[in-house]
């Protein structure tokens, strides 16, 4: 019975104690002044909200991951590709290596399409990962161009292209079982 009693007092005395604290830390509880006389609020500075512009130059800053990156460079050099594909001089450097008599000379034709091909989406580019990516690209397409058993002057600064691995001709095969058996 002591023990409920002391627990009653302990629990009634917190209860009183922090009500007395809310009340002592509540100036508008404690003073009676109107609210004419208290000063208003003054304004302050709302916390500026950034143009959707802005947004969008802190997204394309911040990476959101390797694929995301790759995502948002593929889709820019699909819009250069787009503004860049119906030029008339690429149009015709196309066409001109598309009617070369020769392999060399369409070798060469080719290099000199991927140069201007590649140079003009490059020129159009705005950021320098693009720029990047489209140097890499235009490499690996000039290197098409040449043969990995002959290596030219011309060929001397680019990388060697790998040689297309020849199909296996299988041995035997359906004739051969077939005749095996008569």
């Amino acid at each position: 019975m002591r023990v409920f009693r002391a627990t009653t007092l302990v629990i009634g005395a917190s209860i009183i104690a922090s009500l007395h604290a809310q009340v002592a830390t509540d100036s508008g509880l404690q003073s009676a002044a109107s609210p004419a006389s208290r000063p208003s609020p003054s304004a302050t500075a709302e916390p500026t909200i950034p143009e959707r512009a802005q947004i969008d130059q802190i997204f394309k800053q911040t990476s959101l991951g390797k694929e995301a990156d790759e995502r948002r460079l593929h889709i820019e050099w699909r819009e250069l590709e787009n503004r860049v594909v119906n030029d008339p001089d690429i149009v015709a450097a196309k066409q001109a290596a598309d009617k070369a008599h020769t392999d060399l000379e369409k070798r060469q034709l080719l290099r000199a399409y991927y140069d201007l091909y590649y140079g003009r989406m490059r020129a159009l580019a705005s950021s320098p990962e693009m720029k990047a990516s489209l140097d890499q690209l235009r490499i690996a397409h000039v290197s098409r161009t040449s043969q990995h058993r002959v290596r030219s002057v011309e060929d001397a600064d680019l990388p060697s292209p790998s040689p297309t691995p020849k199909k296996k001709e299988k041995k035997g095969g359906r004739l051969k079982k077939f005749q095996s058996k008569e």
